[in-house]
């Protein structure tokens, strides 16, 4: 336990973050939202961290340019990851699994994708895992690219936004919430993971037949 809570605080260190620089935090986020091997990437907090700091004075960019630049990375991620799936086509289903790819969260971007329609690219935005993978299914199932284009950038304008600001405003509020961050991480990665461990169980349980096109 000792060494998970080293491990955390190593991952949520101010000085840690900023060392990466602030492009490095913009390659995160364009990685995790449209490249296959980016769905172990910490968006949210990264994101939430990121508007906290900047806040405090610790992150040296202004709101408006890190909310902005994080928008971009995110609809150019998203670009990447339906590009990708519209070249690999349904190839992507018989993929032999890897460290880095996992054939199964590509049939889950797919259930919830069919289950929400188009708006899975708005509220995938907000899940672990379907984040990176919804964008990619997008392009397997050859949806529309100017319904793609809209629902991409209001996704990631609400998703940017949401956690962004959130840390901001809660860090102008709250100065001294820099010094538990660990414990906001831990927060945030199990009220995001919670869905998705839902639904692998009933995957599991209650298994449903995929139908590839």
């Amino acid at each position: 336990m000792d060494s998970f809570w080293q491990h955390l605080q190593n991952l949520t260190d101010a000085q840690s973050i900023i060392s990466l620089g602030f492009y490095a935090l913009l390659i995160v986020v364009f990685a995790e939202t449209g490249l296959f091997f980016g769905f172990f990437l910490p968006g949210d907090y990264l994101l939430f961290m990121s508007g906290l700091l900047c806040s405090t004075g610790t992150f040296y960019v202004s709101i408006y340019t890190l909310i902005l630049s994080l928008v971009v990375a995110g609809i150019l991620g998203n670009f990447v990851g339906y590009w990708f799936g519209y070249r690999a086509g349904n190839q992507l289903f018989t993929r032999s699994n890897s460290f880095f790819f996992k054939r199964e969260y590509i049939e889950l971007a797919e259930e919830f994708y069919n289950k929400h329609g188009g708006k899975a690219i708005v509220l995938g935005r907000f899940f672990p895992i379907i984040r990176t993978f919804a964008p990619i299914f997008a392009g397997v199932a050859k949806v529309d690219l100017k319904k793609f284009t809209i629902y991409n950038f209001i996704g990631c304008i609400a998703w940017v936004n949401t956690f962004t600001l959130t840390g901001y405003f809660l860090g102008r509020k709250y100065p001294q919430l820099k010094d538990y961050l660990e414990y906001i991480v831990l927060g945030l990665i199990v009220s995001t993971a919670i869905p998705l461990i839902i639904v692998f169980f009933r995957r599991k349980f209650h298994p449903t037949k995929i139908i590839k096109n």
